[in-house]
C-alpha cells in the first residue's frame, strides 16, 4: 500500500507540473504578443505624426519635400513628390523592427490643401 501511494502521488505531482508549465507558457507568448502589438501600434501613430507635419509644412511652403522627423524612441521618414498641383506623402513610422506606413493624396489649388486620401500601406 505504501508503493502505492507514492506512485499516486508521482503520478499527481508530474501531472500538476505539466498543466503548470502550459499555463506559464501559454502566458509567456500572449505578453510576447502583446508587445509586439504594442509596437506595431506606436510605429503606426509615429507615422501618422509624420503625415500631420507633412500637412503643416506643405500649407507653410508647397516646396517641402520630407524629412526624417525623431518622435518619441522612433523616426518618421517623409517623402513628399509633386506632379502637377497634387501632392503624395508617403510617412513610415519606425520602432525597433517594427515599421507601418501612411499614404497621402493632397491637392493645392488656390490656397486651397485638399485632402483626397489617406490609408496606410500595406
Amino acid at each position: 500500500m505504501k508503493g502505492q501511494a507514492l506512485i499516486t502521488l508521482l503520478f499527481f505531482t508530474v501531472i500538476a507540473t505539466t498543466v503548470t508549465s502550459a499555463a506559464v507558457m501559454i502566458i509567456l507568448v500572449n505578453s510576447l504578443n502583446g508587445e509586439k502589438f504594442q509596437q506595431g501600434s506606436i510605429a503606426y501613430e509615429i507615422a501618422q505624426s509624420g503625415i500631420e507635419n507633412a500637412k503643416l509644412r506643405l500649407l507653410r511652403d508647397t516646396g517641402y519635400t520630407g524629412e526624417v522627423l525623431p518622435v518619441g524612441n522612433g523616426t518618421a521618414t517623409v517623402t513628399v513628390s509633386k506632379v502637377g498641383n497634387q501632392y503624395t506623402v508617403l510617412s513610415v513610422g519606425k520602432i525597433d523592427n517594427f515599421m507601418r506606413e501612411i499614404q497621402l493624396v493632397a491637392t493645392y489649388s488656390a490656397s486651397l490643401f485638399t485632402i483626397s486620401s489617406q490609408q496606410e500601406v500595406y
